[in-house]
């Protein structure tokens, strides 16, 4: 049997909570958090080739550890 590996702070019950919260908005909960997240400060939101995620994702590994 394989072993479940989460990232640090997170476990199987805070993973259900999540998914529970998105699956159980409605469209305009939906929307409103996705606008919300575009206006937040201190992060930004940028449309990237499929094929970089990697790179960008070990990137900001880097920067946070």
């Amino acid at each position: 049997m394989t072993q479940t590996r989460f990232p640090p702070g997170w476990d199987e019950a805070r993973v259900r909570r999540t998914l529970g919260h998105y699956e159980d908005q409605s469209e305009e909960e939906a929307v409103a958090d996705d606008e919300a997240a575009l206006e937040s400060q201190g992060q930004t939101v940028i449309e990237v080739p499929s094929e970089l995620v990697p790179a960008i994702r070990e990137l900001i590994a880097k920067h946070q550890g």
